[in-house]
Parts: C-alpha cells; sequence; structure tokens
C-alpha cells in the first residue's frame, strides 16, 4: 500500500465520511475504487452488445473521404 495525501474541500469531506459510514467502507477504500474505476482502460467485453458488434468496422475507412463527403453534404 502506498499513502496519498490528498486536500479537498471540507463539506465534501463530511459528505464522503457520511457516506462511507452509510456503506461500510473507508473513505480511503472508496477513493481506491475509485481511482481503479477511472485509471482502468475498458474493455471491449465492457461494452453494450450493439458497440461490440460494431467494433472494428471502420479500420478501412479513410477519414480524408469522409470530412470531403461531410463538406459537400452541409455547403
Amino acid at each position: 500500500m502506498v499513502k496519498l495525501t490528498l486536500s479537498i474541500d471540507k463539506a465534501i469531506a463530511i459528505r464522503a465520511k457520511r457516506y462511507s459510514k452509510q456503506r461500510g467502507i473507508s473513505v480511503s477504500k472508496l477513493v481506491e475504487e475509485y481511482l481503479d474505476v477511472i485509471s482502468t482502460p475498458p474493455q471491449a467485453s465492457d461494452l453494450p452488445p450493439i458497440l461490440r458488434s460494431l467494433r472494428g468496422t471502420l479500420k478501412s475507412a479513410d477519414p480524408g473521404e469522409y470530412r470531403n463527403y461531410l463538406i459537400k453534404k452541409y455547403r
């Protein structure tokens, strides 16, 4: 374990302590879990089924060609 010192607003600290107490978890564990969630890249398995089915379908698309299409479309 690494010790980390944070500076946060007093009102937020009070709410965080209340929240963690209601859930039976320490504020440290809450922060650890939050940082884990936001720092872990999403996995393909975390995507909704519709997005998983579309993944990789535009690999051969030409961004320049699409840009030109949009320019013509919205003139």
